[in-house]
């Protein structure tokens, strides 16, 4: 059977070039998740006027509707994801994600827009813990960080996706003399297009093999003896949380309320500044989960378990003094800092993946992963965003959007940083 447990260290039942392709199909998916869970923001101000709604209910669209759902799922679906089929849990997460991006089209109220956003934007969490833990039964553990790296940039790409192709898509549709698809508005044309591309993608991972499992100490485990295990680990799990956690908040943040700031700072329409925010976005991506596997692996080689963690904290120093990029006086120096930002958080979450697939015995790591991403999406989708609106109006209103955002992302660097020194100094040397 393919969940049939190995001995940690066995050699990989699939030859390398299945390996290869598996793990690029697993990068699609995460790219089309994140995607997914993305499309809404380039089209964020245009879709408040077009629906009259208000920046605490964008927030809620781009925040609580990514968190909500995920927290209800995540934990349940970690623990599928530890003794079940995970090839068919991908396949029906890709249909799920697919069919709230088609309600996005329709939806004509913002309840119902609620209600389609929550839905989509399950992708670009959930499916995290099925394909992080396919991954690390393909690979050993001296190379998982480079063969997370590859799933780490398919998240960006998704990402990269839906602001350029996005904003792309948008312009294109809104010059056309006559509407691709008849009564719906430029925006939504978007989305809809978006939602047939992420169609097709759920039928070509009907493909993806399932890869025998790694390393596990304590087999048939119940939800409540890996829940426990996972409790008996709290020094070290506990402050890696908090720090990529506070990574999250600071980087959600950002992508959620960049597009708004250059709107009202540089007064830029989408079509303007929604194809260098994407390669932005990609280039971070890219060059973050490069340096971010190869650290893991070096650091891991170096020092086992404490070194895997020495990039987090280098990472996120470095990340610190970025998060006033909403305060730049010109676009360049704003795109400069945003880029440093969302790199320096790539590799801090490959380093953190990384971590949990190495020092995380098999049998829950898909628990421990889904317990993440329930603390993950609640600070730093559900709360994150909605901070820094709240924020602005204490400040003063909707003009002090950007100063708002860069006291949220200097706190919660701060606290990053410190949590990831303590996670470095309690790691433990193996699983």
């Amino acid at each position: 059977m393919a969940s049939e447990a190995l001995s940690a260290g066995a050699a990989p039942t699939r030859a390398a070039p299945s390996v290869g392709w598996t793990l690029l199909l697993l990068a699609v998916a995460v790219a089309s998740g994140s995607t997914i869970q993305s499309a809404f923001s380039p089209f964020a101000e245009i879709t408040k006027a077009d629906m009259g709604l208000s920046d605490l209910q964008l927030s809620y669209l781009q925040g609580l509707a990514i968190a909500v759902p995920a927290i209800l799922v995540s934990i349940p679906l970690g623990w599928l994801v530890d003794h079940k089929t995970r090839r068919w849990l991908l396949v029906g997460m890709s249909a799920v994600w697919t069919a709230g991006q088609l309600m996005t089209v329709w939806a004509d109220d913002f309840n119902s827009m609620m209600l389609a956003r929550m839905i989509a934007s399950l992708g670009g969490t959930c499916v995290l813990p099925i394909v992080i833990s396919m991954a690390a039964d393909l690979c050993r553990p001296e190379t998982r960080g480079r063969s997370l790296l590859l799933l780490s940039i398919g998240k960006y790409v998704g990402t990269a996706l839906a602001f350029g192709a996005g904003g792309a898509l948008f312009g294109w549709l809104a010059a056309r003399p006559e509407p691709l698809f008849e009564g719906l508005s430029a925006w939504r044309q978007a989305h809809l297009l978006v939602a047939l591309a992420s169609l097709a993608l759920t039928v070509l991972f009907l493909i993806v093999r399932e890869p025998a499992r790694r390393e596990v100490a304590l087999k048939g485990a119940s939800l409540r003896q890996s829940a426990a295990a996972l409790w008996s680990r709290r020094a070290f799990l506990v402050p890696l949380f908090i720090g990529q956690i506070s990574v999250i908040m600071a980087d959600n943040a950002a992508l959620t309320w960049t597009a708004p700031v250059l709107s009202r700072t540089f007064g830029l329409s989408p079509e303007q500044f929604a194809g260098w925010v994407g390669g932005l976005v990609l280039a971070a991506g890219v060059l973050g989960s490069i340096i971010g596997g190869i650290a893991a692996d070096l650091g891991h080689r170096w020092k086992p378990g404490k070194g895997l963690l020495l990039g987090a904290v280098v990472a996120s120093a470095i990340a610190l003094p970025c998060a006033l990029f909403p305060l730049a006086s010109t676009v360049p120096m704003f795109a400069l800092l945003l880029g440093l930002l969302l790199l320096t958080g790539t590799a801090t979450g490959l380093l953190t993946a990384t971590a949990i697939a190495v020092l995380v015995p098999n049998e829950f790591r898909g628990l421990c992963l889904g317990a993440f991403i329930v603390f993950g999406v609640l600070f730093g989708f559900g709360i994150a965003p909605t901070v820094v609106t709240l924020g602005s109006e204490a400040l003063g209103g909707e003009s002090q959007l950007g100063l708002s955002l860069a006291i949220v992302g200097g706190v919660s660097g701060a606290i990053a940083l410190a949590a990831f020194i303590l996670a470095m100094v309690r790691a433990p040397a193996r699983a």
